[in-house]
């Protein structure tokens, strides 16, 4: 069974999943270890491996998937961005994933790589997540022998952090378009960026279904347990954090209490998502496992 199936079959509660990336020192080595035994511990749906700007952490993702393949039960779902490579390339490292087992894929476009103002698209490469999405059904279907329906393709999408001037949240009509192109070239599900108001989630469905998207959207969250990580996530998804939040956590008198205050504000958030029928839950875990347990258990979801 693939991850495409999961949000489309009868269960008892939401799908749970957690995303990875891979170390970058033996420090973040140790405590990836010890975060896939914790987080494997409580059988999740699947782990999301990250995989760098360009394919900067290839080879690094590649081990990280084998050793989800070999030394858990869990599902690994392998990121793909398709920015800065060329076709035969993505082609070439996609291959050796689906002959080492991997059947479920993240297909993304991917960013440019920090710090390169001159950087330019390779021009033997795919620009859109599209591409990449038909590209995956493609090879699928000549090295596994069948139409590819036995692979899962997954993609993002952006429910963003707008409001009106009435403060309805708003949700950009290019990013409806855009997952609405992705689900006609094949893709099974989405997973959605970072948001911190469920009321974003709830139009991105809304104006999705409208337009025909049909396919599950399952919330990506991150634990509200550390604001100066969410003032740096700022910078890197200009999502803005609601400012009452950062404050209520700033105003904490030490550092538990902060992290008190923001794992209650993340049961808040997970509850309203799910009021807005989410189908499953995606952690964006930064490879520690405390607060995604915490807020796992304090939710009731495990």
């Amino acid at each position: 069974m693939t991850t495409a199936t999961l949000y489309r079959s009868t269960r008892p509660g939401p799908g749970i999943s957690f995303e990875l990336y891979p170390p970058r020192t033996p420090k973040g080595e140790a405590t990836l270890t010890r975060t896939v035994g914790a987080l494997a511990e409580i059988d999740p749906d699947y782990f999301s491996i990250t995989y760098g700007a360009s394919g900067s952490t290839r080879t690094t993702s590649r081990d990280l998937i084998g050793r989800i393949l070999t030394d858990t039960p869990i599902t690994p779902l392998a990121h793909l961005t398709c920015v800065g490579a060329c076709e035969d390339d993505l082609a070439e490292y996609v291959s050796s994933l689906l002959q080492a087992g991997v059947r479920d894929f993240l297909a993304l476009r991917g960013d440019p790589p920090a710090g390169q103002p001159d950087w330019r698209p390779h021009p033997e490469g795919l620009t859109r997540a599209s591409q990449l999405v038909q590209l995956l059904r493609r090879l699928a279907a000549e090295h596994l022998g069948t139409d590819g329906a036995d692979v899962s393709i997954s993609v993002a999408t952006y429910p963003g952090g707008s409001y009106d001037d009435a403060g309805r949240p708003v949700v950009a009509q290019d990013d409806v378009s855009a997952l609405l192109e992705k689900q006609a070239a094949g893709a099974d599900f989405a997973i959605t960026q970072l948001f911190y108001d469920a009321r974003h989630y709830a139009e991105l469905v809304r104006a999705a279904r409208a337009a025909g998207v049909h396919i599950p959207i399952v919330a990506g969250l991150i634990p509200l347990t550390d604001p100066g990580r969410l003032r740096r996530m700022v910078e890197l998804t200009g999502v803005a954090v609601p400012p009452e939040l950062l404050t209520h956590l700033d105003t904490a008198p030490d550092k538990e209490e902060a992290y008190r205050r923001g794992l209650a504000a993340s049961v808040q958030l997970v509850h309203d998502v799910l009021e807005h029928g989410a189908p499953g839950i995606h952690f964006y875990t930064f490879n520690s496992s405390r607060a995604v347990l915490d807020l796992l258990h304090a939710s009731g979801l495990r």
